[in-house]
């Protein structure tokens, strides 16, 4: 697995990106796009260095938001989601919280997201 970017949670996404492009150096922007898989509305900045923050409000968010939790997950690409969410599975007993289907701002690449020893992650196919 291979990192790929941070997921924040937000109520409003033109104010979050305002607040980070004002405290650090953003070098790339993507359109925010609503994606209905996952019922949210979803942002990718690029920040000098190459860490990748991607922003998502909406319903899917809204417990963690009210629980005053900002930092929603972290994102790793795999080769093969089927083996490496079995993987997870099977050796920490990982649980699925959204079943594998296309990502719209990753262009349908598939995703899936789970709960782990180290929280939410989400696997992003290559």
């Amino acid at each position: 697995m291979k990192f790929l970017h941070i997921g924040i949670a937000c109520d409003d996404i033109p104010l979050c990106k305002d607040f980070i492009k004002s405290v650090m150096d953003v070098v790339g922007e993507s359109e925010t796009v609503f994606d209905k898989n996952q019922d949210a509305s979803v942002c990718l900045l690029t920040l000098q260095g190459g860490v990748e923050l991607e922003l998502i409000s909406g319903p899917v968010v809204a417990n963690i938001l009210k629980k005053g939790m900002t930092y929603y997950h972290t994102c790793y690409g795999v080769a093969n989601i089927e083996e490496a969410m079995s993987f997870l599975k099977r050796k920490y007993k990982a649980t699925v919280i959204s079943e594998i289907k296309p990502g719209k701002l990753f262009n349908g690449r598939r995703v899936v997201f789970l709960y782990t020893p180290i929280g939410i992650i989400e696997l992003l196919e290559d």
